[in-house]
């Protein structure tokens, strides 16, 4: 074996790996395999019949008149009038519109139908069970640990949505200004619901645009005695999140969920002794 004929051989290898790659990433086009090369293929060709495209994808021929099929009926590919039956690609950039009005259409309909179902029987019943089951679990039992910051304002959003009276923050100079973003939303509704909601926090120049945000929703207070990261819903749920926002990586950030009226009336007492001290934000 040459030295050149191993040169071209790693060569080839490569240029596999590439394609494998490249072909990989047509999944997000909504395409399989045997799609995304056929259609790749056309795409370098313009217009060619079936058996051509499927000797230049490596396709099997039993297989390559029903994917292009499929292609068709996805709009990937056009199928040309007249004898031998020819196949035209669709241009990349009108695939992607269809693409996304496609995904677009899906997920509006997925929405809808989650909606329905939150006025169906089956939903109240699932409501009622989780209701009993709460009533009567055991007080350690409601707690837990929620992992990455995503999660963290995730489950403080459908805390603060359920809220019945009140909403009380404790946070830092970078948390207001990432609650101002992730919270807002939840918060105008439970205003709109007549929900006290009271913010304590450094207000600094870096975070004066959260202060305008926030301040349509809760009543805010200057808090630069005593700086945590805490989250306490009705005076019955706690949220405590355990590390500095300011040099954790939102991956690694993790909070601690607990609902207990003792353990939350310690941090009430907390907050409210910082509240009386503290200034009005301006």
């Amino acid at each position: 074996m040459t030295v050149y004929y191993v040169l071209f051989l790693i060569q080839e290898e490569k240029l596999m790996i590439v394609q494998k790659d490249f072909l990989g990433k047509l999944k997000d086009f909504g395409l399989n395999s045997y799609e995304a090369k056929l259609w790749t293929a056309l795409l370098s060709r313009g217009a060619a019949t079936a058996g051509e495209l499927s000797d230049i994808a490596n396709v099997p021929r039993s297989r390559s008149y029903d994917v292009l099929e499929s292609l068709e009926r996805k709009g990937f590919v056009i199928m040309k009038l007249g004898k031998p039956i020819k196949y035209i690609a669709v241009p990349p950039a009108d695939v992607l519109e269809k693409v996304k009005k496609s995904v677009l259409e899906d997920a509006d309909k997925q929405a809808k139908s989650l909606d329905k179902l939150r006025k169906t029987e089956v939903f109240s019943e699932l409501n009622v069970l989780h209701k009993k089951g709460v009533d009567t679990v055991d007080p350690m039992e409601l707690s837990g640990v929620i992992k990455g910051r995503r999660n963290i304002y995730s489950y403080l959003n459908g805390l603060i949505k359920n809220a019945k009276k009140s909403v009380h923050i404790m946070t830092t100079d970078t948390g207001f200004l990432n609650k101002a973003q992730s919270l807002k939303n939840s918060l105008n509704k439970a205003k709109e619901k007549g929900i006290k909601i009271k913010i304590l926090a450094p207000i600094t120049k870096t975070n004066k645009s959260a202060l305008h945000v926030l301040s349509k929703y809760a009543a805010i207070k200057n808090n630069t005695d005593f700086v945590s990261r805490v989250v306490i819903v009705d005076k019955k749920n706690v949220v405590l999140m355990a590390l500095d926002d300011k040099t954790t990586h939102p991956t690694y950030d993790f909070g601690v969920w607990v609902q207990t009226d003792f353990f939350a009336k310690s941090f009430m007492n907390i907050f409210d002794k910082f509240w009386n001290i503290s200034k009005a934000a301006k």
